[in-house]
């Protein structure tokens, strides 16, 4: 019998936001898979240790995803990744694939659950805690309320027409396009906040537009809301 393949949402940092069924699969699980080229490079896996040390005694499978756009490195990268877990999948074995925040929220996890499904093995996804929620939590303040609408906006990709979108608009994944993002927000009237490496040691809080740095890194989550009394 073939073993299952669970997509584990870890949260976005705060190893307290790990789940009891996260716990509990990651605990019993044949084998840990992590989307890097050595398991200590893995955020996911950093977070996970400090709740849970003894993950280190498991077999950590470390599966290179290139952050790129290069649709046919992608495509090999996560056929090679579905493969080495398709290995430890038809001796039986159950592996858990650990993934910050949401694995349903653009996770690269996704691109290897198709797959492997697709080829006959079963998976499951477990939910974590979604970045933009926790990043809301600690800065004290709801997402949306009343017929608010909630845009999630990946912005390594172009945000001006999104961010004329009513509502609260999350901006996630900005990376090295945060200047871009920058001069954008600065053109709007919102109320703009922004976490760094949220739940991490090195977290840091922004809660202006004009005081985000450009050179801000990849875990960095913006929150753009509608002041008071809605648009002028």
């Amino acid at each position: 019998m073939n073993g299952t393949l669970y997509g584990v949402g870890v949260g976005p940092g705060d190893p307290e936001l790990l789940t009891l069924k996260a716990m509990r699969l990651i605990r019993e699980a044949d084998a840990i898979a992590v989307p890097a080229k050595e398991k200590e490079e893995s955020v996911a896996y950093r977070i996970v240790r400090q709740a849970y040390p003894e993950i280190q005694e498991k077999n950590v499978l470390a599966i290179e995803m290139p952050m790129t756009k290069d649709k046919e490195k992608l495509a090999a990268s996560h056929r090679l990744g579905a493969e080495l877990l398709e290995k430890e999948l038809s001796a039986g074995k159950n592996v858990v694939f650990l993934t910050l925040g949401d694995p349903t929220v653009y996770s690269t996890y996704l691109y290897i659950h198709r797959l492997v499904g697709a080829d006959g093995f079963p998976t499951e996804i477990v939910s974590g805690i979604p970045s933009f929620c926790a990043v809301a939590a600690r800065m004290n303040m709801g997402l949306v309320e009343k017929a608010d609408l909630l845009h999630v906006i990946p912005s390594s990709y172009p945000v001006e027409t999104a961010l004329q979108l009513p509502g609260t608009r999350v901006l996630m994944k900005a990376g090295k396009k945060m200047g871009e993002v920058k001069t954008q927000l600065q053109k709007l009237s919102c109320e703009v906040s922004m976490i760094e490496n949220c739940g991490m040691e090195n977290e840091k809080i922004y809660t202006s537009v004009d005081e985000i740095p450009e050179d801000a890194g990849y875990y960095s989550l913006i929150i753009v809301k509608e002041p008071e009394g809605g648009r002028k």
